[in-house]
């Protein structure tokens, strides 16, 4: 790796050829998921059409585009999915030359536990509390008044719960960043554990726009146990790492090519 010092439009240029290749992963990641389209829209908002009635029910449609505009945010969603290794792939090699040699190294393990993460929230959030979310909503149901959701409306919000699963469940990644750049250390992060279990819970009631309480509890104990074990990854990381590996560069060209 060449250390010298880059002029500012260097980084810029390194910058736009990031979001460039970010780009054209998450285009080429869309027109495949278009292309299956209706397959992964029935998937995705499977546990509202099932709350609907015992033998599932149909959503509506009540505008001339809806069905369009819908199955287009649906393949994007999907397209950013197919992306999301690329994406931090880029994110990190962008932000590489900051670190030390050793901390360059982590960048495939940091790109896969990443995605891990966010796709396995997104999934427990849609196994385990779309489900009794969307029930919960049906409860509503009366003589004179039936569920009859919109498909813009019902996938607009599975995507925001969706994403909101993914995200929280990065909270390792985010504990350990913390530690690695010296913010906060292991212990200091223990002794903060009932203050961070409110802080999640405010963030889980943040994060999921319902007012029931069993998807905020669905996504804030996770969410501890999480952070737990974003501590214990501080904590061996801290203890391992060797006191002294010289200044980091101010900047530098990136190692990773891709």
């Amino acid at each position: 790796m060449d250390d010298k010092k880059l002029p500012l439009t260097d980084h810029l240029a390194e910058l736009r050829t990031r979001l460039i290749r970010t780009g054209l992963a998450w285009a080429v990641g869309t027109a495949l998921a278009w292309t299956w389209k209706e397959q992964i829209f029935a998937l995705l908002l499977a546990p509202a059409v099932q709350a609907l009635g015992p033998d599932g029910g149909k959503l509506q449609a009540i505008a001339p585009t809806e069905i369009f505009f819908t199955y287009l945010e649906c393949a994007l969603l999907a397209g950013f999915l197919l992306a999301l290794p690329v994406i931090l792939w880029q994110i990190w090699a962008f932000v590489a030359p900051g670190l030390y040699p050793s901390e360059r190294n982590t960048i495939l393990p940091f790109v896969m536990v990443t995605t891990v993460l966010f796709l396995g929230g997104a999934a427990f959030g849609h196994t385990a509390v779309f489900p009794l979310m969307f029930q919960f909503f049906t409860t509503f149901d009366s003589d004179f008044v039936q569920s009859a959701w919109s498909m813009g409306e019902v996938f607009s919000l599975t995507t925001h719960m969706f994403l909101a699963f993914g995200v929280a469940f990065e909270l390792p990644v985010v504990v350990f960043f913390l530690a690695l750049a010296g913010i906060v250390d292991a212990p200091k992060l223990l002794r903060g554990t009932p203050y961070a279990v409110l802080i999640i819970f405010i963030v889980a009631a943040i994060l999921t726009p319902t007012p029931d309480w069993v998807s905020q509890l669905l996504l804030g104990i996770p969410m501890v146990l999480l952070y737990l074990l974003g501590v214990g990854v501080a904590f061996l990381f801290t203890g391992a790492r060797k006191p002294a590996e010289g200044p980091k560069p101010e900047s530098s060209s990136l190692t990773p090519s891709g």
